[in-house]
């Protein structure tokens, strides 16, 4: 029986869209990928297939999950199944430099950044961006890892020859614009099947930790402005503003081969719009849901069940 497969690496970020395919009746399975392997003499089965790698499976224990994905992603679509977020998505995940670069292909706008390996040359990129304050983040991320806010170059030395540094999983540091936003918000615009679903607006104004998902704890003390994240609700479902942005942002997707996506924007006091992040594995807030009576994990899994029937 034909049946829709579920590739992840994380059973509490999966755990809603599971309710909601039984929910439909449709038939699935999960594949936790964490470790495994991949017979390329056998055929995979048939059916659709979804990835929701994650790029912070490290934080998990779960170090190789991405390049093991990548390689089931490789061995699905050689045999020609249909499979959404594949490998091409799978790039984009795990690589804000891959992110950055398709975005501005694309006429969207991304703060500037300097990429750099090895800590002089950290200092090094920051002296060459000269733009203050700027951040630090790490190109493989996710929970806002290795995202801090710095006011100075001596700031920066200090950090990086402490204990508090932290390496990236790839090496690769950026070191970024950095934009205020007045009114300390962030926008998280949606998108399935490619398509604009709802923008989320995110109050930053307590902390930034932005991972919507119920399951979603900060991993350390520092966010991607160096603040302390806030418990109350600070997730509301609001009507586009940008159109134009949605519009690029779906022409990406579509070029891109990314099928379900958060992407993360911000806007600047003169109203330009940032994007700074390409989520291919992402969640949804309850709280905002019930509030706005939007489902995201609902139209996900009727979108795959649509696929599997078709």
């Amino acid at each position: 029986m034909k049946k829709i497969y579920v590739i992840h690496e994380n059973n509490e970020w999966t755990t809603h869209l599971e309710k909601r395919l039984i929910e439909l009746g449709a038939p699935y399975e999960l594949w936790h990928l964490d470790e495994g392997t991949v017979n390329l003499n056998e055929a995979p089965p048939e059916g659709i297939f979804y990835s929701r790698m994650s790029a912070s499976s490290h934080t998990r224990g779960h170090r190789f999950a991405p390049e093991l994905t990548a390689a089931v992603l490789t061995w699905l679509e050689f045999h020609g199944r249909t499979v959404f977020n594949g490998t091409e998505a799978l790039t984009y995940e795990v690589s804000k430099v891959k992110q950055y670069t398709q975005l501005a292909r694309h006429g969207i706008q991304t703060p500037k950044t300097v990429v750099a390996v090895g800590k002089s040359r950290i200092v090094e990129a920051a002296k060459s961006l000269n733009m203050f304050p700027f951040i630090t983040k790490h190109n493989r991320a996710g929970k806002g890892l290795g995202v801090q806010l710095f006011y100075s170059i001596a700031a920066l030395e200090e950090y990086i020859h402490s204990e508090r540094f932290e390496e990236p999983v790839d090496g690769i540091t950026l070191v970024q614009q950095y934009i205020e936003s007045p009114e300390q918000f962030i926008t998280r615009a949606e998108f399935i099947g490619g398509k604009y679903m709802y923008s989320v607006r995110v109050d930053t104004s307590e902390g930034f930790e932005l991972c919507p998902a119920d399951a979603c704890q900060i991993g350390d003390m520092f966010c991607p402005v160096g603040e302390t994240p806030k418990k109350r609700m600070k997730f509301e479902i609001v009507d586009n503003a940008f159109p134009e942005l949605i519009a690029k942002f779906e022409q990406f997707l579509a070029a891109s081969k990314i099928d379900v996506a958060g992407i993360e924007f911000i806007v600047d006091k003169d109203g330009k719009a940032y994007a700074y992040d390409v989520n291919t594995n992402t969640n949804y807030n309850a709280d905002a849901e019930n509030l706005h009576g939007t489902f995201g994990m609902l139209e996900l899994a009727k979108f795959l069940q649509n696929a599997l029937n078709a």
